[in-house]
Order: structure tokens, then C-alpha cells, then sequence
């Protein structure tokens, strides 16, 4: 049975000096969830190359759960992301230059992915702590929705990872980047009461027949 969760963040980009993401899943390297250990990893802001390091991660761990999590500037909570589209549309470049527009992720796979991983229920237990948390229906169309996309069409596809669930959190920048930001304390509290909470959850309840929106 699988023993670790496997935690991904970005280095770098932008011109910037520092990634939140990656200083949060650092943070938690080594850690206790519930008998599983925590694996830290830091992918490249680079389309293609961030999915081959990821899959190579995948290969190695074989983790119980994945949560890649990236950098959202503008953002004020943390971002539990829904949905991963088979679309490369890059704002600007990435970290080697390449700035593809209106590619797709992976030829012949499908057009988006559900996250695998409990949202809701995740939502409920931020909030409970008092943690800025919500929803988020779009991960973009850069590198972070790139990773999202990859990691989610594997695991549909892998028979070794059949058994592995995954998604994707965005965070919001440092104090330091400018605003709206989050303590990096108060982002480690948050992904680790996230990565708690999907373990012990493996699905968000159905909506009853007689529920409207």
C-alpha cells in the first residue's frame, strides 16, 4: 500500500526571487499525515519539462495522494482548483523562454480533468480554522494548469497509479510580492490541514436529487 503523499511547488518565475508555492511543500518535507510521509518536490516553470520531473516523481513515490500546488498572484485564499483543461495558452514565457499560445496539453486526451480530490470537504476544513480558502473553477493556462492537466490525464491512464488521487492548489503571494498575499505560516497551516482532510476524505458528498442551484 502506498506510504507517502507526494507535495510539488514551482521554483521561481517571472523575475521574481522566490515562489511561495515551493517554500510551502518544502516546509512540510518529512512529515507525519495520518502514517504517511511527505514527500517534497520542486517542478520548473517550464511546459514539458515540469511533467517529465513530475512523472519521474510519480514513478519513484508511487504516492497514496499528489497535490501540486503553484503561485496565483492577485489571489487572497487558497485556490482548490476544480477543473484542468487541455490547453497551453502562456501570458508570458516560461522559465526557458517558450511562450506557447493555444496548444494543447497532451494530443488526443480529453478536453479537461476533475480534480480527484475533495474540495468540498477540504473548503469546510480551512474555513473552520479560519483559513481564506474557496473554490476555483480556473487554474489558468500557464505552467501551474500544465501540471494540473499532466498530473490529472496519468493518473486516468496509469494502471500503477489507479489507486493514487491527485489536484491542484493554488496559493496566493508572500507579504513581501505585494497584495493580496498570506503568511507563508498561515500557507503551510493551510496545505497541511488540506492534505489531512483529503486522506481522510476520498470523496465530496453528492448533491440529492431535490438540491438546485
Amino acid at each position: 500500500m502506498p506510504n507517502k503523499i507526494l507535495l510539488t511547488g514551482f521554483d521561481a518565475f517571472g523575475g521574481a526571487t522566490l515562489n511561495p508555492s515551493w517554500l510551502a511543500v518544502k516546509a512540510l518535507h518529512g512529515r507525519q499525515v495520518l502514517g504517511h510521509t511527505v514527500v517534497a518536490a520542486q517542478l520548473p516553470t517550464v511546459f514539458d519539462a515540469s511533467l517529465l520531473e513530475l512523472n519521474a516523481l510519480l514513478k519513484q513515490h508511487r504516492p497514496a495522494l499528489v497535490i501540486c500546488v503553484g503561485q496565483a498572484g492577485g489571489r487572497s485564499a487558497l485556490s482548490l482548483e476544480r477543473v484542468a483543461i487541455n490547453v497551453n495558452d502562456a501570458p508570458i514565457a516560461d522559465n526557458a523562454g517558450v511562450q506557447p499560445v493555444d496548444t494543447v496539453v497532451k494530443q488526443g486526451a480529453p478536453a479537461a480533468y476533475f480534480t480527484s480530490l475533495p474540495i468540498k470537504a477540504m473548503l469546510a476544513a480551512l474555513q473552520a480554522q479560519e483559513i481564506p480558502a474557496e473554490v476555483s473553477q480556473t487554474a489558468g493556462t500557464f505552467v501551474c494548469n500544465h501540471v494540473f492537466y499532466g498530473l490529472m490525464h496519468l493518473l486516468a491512464t496509469r494502471r500503477d497509479l489507479k489507486h493514487t488521487r491527485g489536484g491542484f492548489v493554488h496559493v496566493p503571494w508572500l507579504p513581501e510580492q505585494g497584495t493580496p498575499s498570506m503568511p507563508l505560516d498561515d500557507i503551510v497551516r493551510g496545505l497541511r490541514l488540506a492534505v489531512r482532510c483529503a486522506m481522510l476524505v476520498q470523496h465530496d458528498a453528492v448533491l440529492g436529487a431535490g438540491t438546485t442551484s
